[in-house]
């Protein structure tokens, strides 16, 4: 477990499989958290994904735990390259009474620890929706930057919007 000031971070479980997802299918949440066509997710589907999950892969997740034991969402790393040390992530806070109160960008900097501290990493790269402006806030608290934007990349809810790419690397994190 890694903890921050407000979050635990800590494998999954299959006892998570039915929260999560509820999480997932929460339309809100999948609004911010997913490009593709927001067909619902089974629980069969939400199953295979965390007993998929292992620590021997380029693929990482987290559950993310209040300091109370509350399981609010989840984070981790996609798409590691171990020869250019970089990786990119995603977080989601599928708890919406916990949406705006610091969990986010506490998980998210536990999870930038992990990676430059454990993983020994230089690079972590994530993309964000243009019309996510929390998330994004809570990135640039984290100490991301936007490096560029992908015009009209995504399609949703009859509009095309942007994504935002955003970085951080190494020597330029501080706690």
């Amino acid at each position: 477990m890694y903890t921050g000031e407000k979050i635990r971070l800590r494998a999954y479980t299959t006892g998570d499989i039915e929260q999560a997802q509820a999480y997932v299918n929460d339309p809100e949440v999948k609004h911010y958290l997913t490009p593709t066509v927001p067909f619902p997710l089974t629980y069969s589907d939400e199953k295979k994904f965390i007993e998929g999950m292992s620590a021997f892969k380029d693929a990482y997740s987290f559950a993310i735990d209040t300091l109370e034991g509350k399981y609010i969402g989840g984070c981790g790393l996609n798409k590691v390259d171990w020869k250019n040390r970089t990786c990119v992530v995603g977080i989601f806070i599928g708890d919406k009474s916990y949406w705006g109160k610091g969990y986010g960008t506490d998980a998210m900097k536990v999870l930038i620890n992990f990676i430059f501290d454990e993983m020994n990493l230089n690079r972590i790269e994530l993309n964000v929706y243009s019309f996510n402006e929390r998330a994004i806030k809570s990135y640039e608290k984290c100490g991301f930057v936007k490096e560029g934007v992908l015009r009209q990349a995504l399609y949703k809810a009859g509009a095309y919007h942007d994504e935002v790419i955003m970085s951080i690397l190494k020597d330029e994190y501080v706690l």
